[in-house]
């Protein structure tokens, strides 16, 4: 796959990136999510420093991805509950013939 050159704006500095095109689309979206989510924290805080409000974003994006993270930890542990009762099910079905 080839790559593109991009250029990206955060928190108003430029930051070069190869990518390839399928990432681009995703990447760009990142980019206006976390410029979007600067916007939101100056206004709230009024903080003059960008790297104080990258900071709040990325504590944001991890704390989201861990809680995302359990959750399907605690969706993979109950699915695995299910398969070992139909298991026993069945294997008490075989038995039984």
């Amino acid at each position: 796959m080839s790559e593109l050159s991009i250029s990206v704006t955060i928190a108003n500095r430029q930051y070069p990136l190869k990518v390839t095109a399928e990432e681009e689309v995703n990447i760009r979206k990142a980019v206006q999510v976390i410029n979007d989510n600067i916007k939101e924290y100056e206004a709230s805080y009024g903080m003059k420093d960008k790297q104080d409000y990258l900071a709040m974003c990325a504590l944001q994006y991890v704390t989201e991805s861990l809680k995302d993270e359990d959750s399907s930890n605690e969706g993979d542990e109950k699915l695995n509950q299910k398969i070992d009762s139909l298991d026993k099910l069945i294997a008490g079905v075989l038995e039984k013939n």
